[in-house]
């Protein structure tokens, strides 16, 4: 087993809210978290972030910039490279594996049903994005 990343998600900000998706299907249905999903073969873990985006929202993200990796799911399923970028272009339109989506303060989180320490993670995205 490597300890390389298998799956990447993108915290996407425009002025001082972040992009969050509602999962349709499992896993983490009906959680609100970042968009993205598990690498593919011959992916680097930046072209995984890029496209999950595009497949999941229609919108083209460029400079995602590293945030951090954490683990996941049961005994480590998911190893998740999280990335940050405010460069993206394109008209949002979700695709059926998204439930709902929206732009939120990240204050607001504590009043929706969130993935494992979202709100650490968009301290660190938030934090990454400002030094740029």
């Amino acid at each position: 087993m490597t300890d390389l990343p298998n799956a990447a998600s993108v915290a996407i900000v425009r002025e001082s809210k972040v992009l969050l998706i509602k999962r349709a299907y499992a896993p983490y249905q009906h959680l609100w978290t970042l968009p993205g999903g598990r690498i593919e073969p011959g992916e680097t873990i930046e072209q995984c972030a890029i496209r999950e985006v595009q497949e999941e929202l229609n919108i083209t993200i460029r400079n995602p910039r590293a945030v951090m990796e954490q683990t996941l799911g049961r005994e480590g399923t998911f190893r998740l490279a999280v990335f940050a970028t405010r460069d993206f272009s394109g008209v949002l339109r979700a695709s059926d594996e998204i439930a709902d989506h929206k732009w939120i303060d990240p204050s607001a989180l504590i009043a929706l049903r969130t993935t494992s320490r979202l709100d650490d993670v968009l301290v660190k995205a938030f934090a990454v994005l400002a030094q740029s």
